[in-house]
């Protein structure tokens, strides 16, 4: 009997379709592009999860439209997210607007690299948890070293500390990966 049950439970586990989270970003240096495909990794680590990587202009509404949960990374600009991250915002609403239900049932996160240490990256991150959480979305924030949630991953890129580290980038990949377990399990069966 017990064989048969979990005979039943991998066959209807096969026939669910792939959870999908898109991976939306915008980079001028290429810091905040290292920082996507380390969340893209981390992500698709995962039984059961497809994964798209994108950059905010080549983004199709399709894209949205069938995606479980959304991932949005921005370089800061003026502690801000960056106008091309916004316009993107922007296209996410109007997009999940036409289907009444905007980000309900979905999750959304958000990354970010900037030059300085305390050079707005909490607000800009902030900014795309905002206009996503108005969109109804359910925010998966991400865990640091000690235990404490974040707002996701971040990195610092500055003259000081150039590039993105690897602590940074593993700081990525791990949250990719929660972030696609937490979808995996708020989706609901299909």
């Amino acid at each position: 009997m017990k064989c048969l049950l979990l005979l039943f439970a991998a066959i209807a586990s096969a026939q669910q379709p792939a959870t999908r989270i898109l991976v939306a970003y915008h980079s001028d240096t290429g810091n905040t592009a290292k920082l996507a495909e380390a969340v893209r990794s981390g992500a698709a680590s995962v039984d059961g999860v497809t994964v798209v990587l994108r950059k905010t202009a080549d983004v199709k509404d399709e894209d949205i439209a069938t995606a479980d949960g959304i991932i949005v990374g921005t370089p800061v600009q003026w502690s801000n997210a960056s106008t091309e991250t916004r316009r993107l915002l922007d296209r996410i609403g109007a997009v999940l607007g036409k289907s009444k239900s905007l980000g309900d049932g979905r999750t959304a996160g958000a990354f970010c690299s900037g030059g300085g240490v305390a050079m707005g990256k909490d607000l800009a991150r902030l900014s795309i948890l905002s206009a996503l959480l108005t969109m109804r979305f359910v925010v998966v924030g991400g865990v640091d070293p000690y235990g404490f949630g974040t707002l996701g991953p971040q990195a610092t890129t500055g003259p000081d500390d150039p590039g993105i580290s690897e602590k940074e980038l593993e700081e990525a990949r791990q949250y990719g990966e929660r972030f696609a377990r937490v979808t995996r399990q708020m989706r609901p069966s299909k």
